[in-house]
């Protein structure tokens, strides 16, 4: 592997996906914002895992189970360095981002919720980010309240009224959207809320493996993320939260593993991170998603962000030459990362997707889990191509040949 640099050879990089070698027919993948692909260290470290490493985490004394404990520990403390936490005790392993969401929500946010009181979230929030607000907030009598976005599609903090009000008791956002690609001015809203002592939720899933993530300097109180969006296994996520905010939160999940003590009718939590990890943690993720983001620092995020915001730039103007294409969000760059959606005009996107995937073209298409923000655009659903380091211009080429023929295909 390369070290970090603005001269990362990224073609040698596509080499390390095992997947880009495989079957008759060229993959062009474009929906990294679905799930990545997996480079060939991740596959080997999982693999290593079951044949050579694999016993109970935090369940054994000898050696083999003490070895297997060291490991799992060893992967939450590179999670906490990829993120810059204060403390490894700080990062949650959970089965995705959207679990570890709904752990702040039922643990946290339903502790802390009174009748009248409001969680902010945006527009453009991924339903994972959105649906358990909604529930928590109906649930206590609170009100689940929208930043809305301007004409092209970025927050409109200036029409949020009592965003960073006395009733606030959280904003929960994400840090770049999965449909718009745009990247929101986390820094900016931690710092307002901060003046109201109002806790802050960033999603990152979209982010935190493409662009350098630090929870210190976002001053954020909670932060979440997937392994399977950065290069990692799929089922494992995690949680970052202020040690404060998790002294206040209720496990989600009750069993073996996260308690100290049980009597009769009471029982004592353990320690955190402990108490919010019931059950037989999830070894093989954790290390291979520890490898991922290895493997994402030692390329450099900084040099990642650029790679797929030139990749994104380079579509949008070449799909913006093409008759009756229409692309959302912003056109400036440093506000756009590697996701692009669009629509052909008087073709469905799933058609748009359908025919792009007979020519090996990999592409998303429906509403993204992102309903109210379709309603914002105007439209049941987009095309959305997303790229990651791996992709290339024979990429974008391949993505233009399908519009085109999608085009010529169905008459538009």
């Amino acid at each position: 592997m390369l070290t970090a640099s603005d001269s990362v050879d990224f073609d040698a990089l596509r080499k390390d996906f095992p997947i880009f070698d495989s079957g008759p027919q060229t993959l062009h993948y474009l929906d990294s914002a679905a799930t990545s692909q997996k480079p060939r260290c991740v596959i080997d470290a999982i693999d290593l895992c079951y044949r050579n490493q694999y016993g109970p985490v935090h369940r054994g004394l000898y050696p083999l189970a003490e070895s297997a404990t060291e490991a799992y520990e060893k992967a939450r403390q590179t999670i906490e360095n990829f993120i810059n936490a204060p403390s490894p005790d700080e990062i949650i392993f959970t089965r995705s981002a959207t679990e570890a969401i709904n752990l702040v929500a039922s643990g946290w946010a339903r502790q802390a919720l009174e009748a009248g009181d409001e969680i902010w979230v945006s527009q453009m929030e991924h339903h994972s980010n959105y649906l358990p607000w909604q529930r928590v907030c109906r649930d206590r009598g609170a009100s689940l309240k929208v930043i809305p976005l301007d004409s092209s599609g970025q927050l409109d903090l200036d029409k949020a009224d009592g965003l960073f009000g006395n009733r606030t008791r959280l904003i929960a956002i994400t840090h770049v959207s999965n449909v718009l690609g745009i990247v929101n001015p986390v820094e900016k809203i931690t710092r307002l809320a901060s003046v109201n002592s109002i806790p802050v939720l960033v999603d990152a899933a979209q982010s935190v493996g493409h662009m350098p993530v630090d929870v210190q300097s976002l001053s954020c109180d909670f932060l979440v993320a997937s392994a399977h969006k950065m290069c990692g296994p799929g089922g494992i996520g995690f949680l970052y939260g202020k040690k404060e905010r998790l002294t206040q939160t209720e496990p989600l999940l009750l069993g073996g593993g996260m308690v100290d003590q049980v009597l009769a009718d009471t029982s004592i939590w353990a320690e955190i991170p402990a108490r919010f990890e019931a059950g037989s943690p999830n070894l093989a993720g954790a290390l291979g998603f520890a490898v991922a983001a290895a493997y994402i620092e030692e390329i450099g995020r900084q040099p990642i962000a650029k790679r797929e915001q030139e990749l994104a730039a380079t579509a949008f103007e070449a799909l913006s030459e093409i008759d009756g294409v229409t692309i959302y969000g912003p056109e400036n760059s440093p506000y756009r990362s590697g996701i692009l959606s669009f629509n052909i005009d008087g073709i469905h996107p799933h058609d748009i997707a359908q025919i792009a995937g007979e020519h090996g073209v990999a592409i998303r298409a429906g509403h993204h889990c992102c309903q109210p923000l379709m309603r914002h655009l105007n439209t049941p659903s987009t095309a959305r191509a997303s790229f990651s380091f791996y992709n290339n211009k024979d990429d974008i080429a391949a993505l233009v040949m399908a519009v085109h023929e999608t085009k010529k295909i169905l008459g538009s």
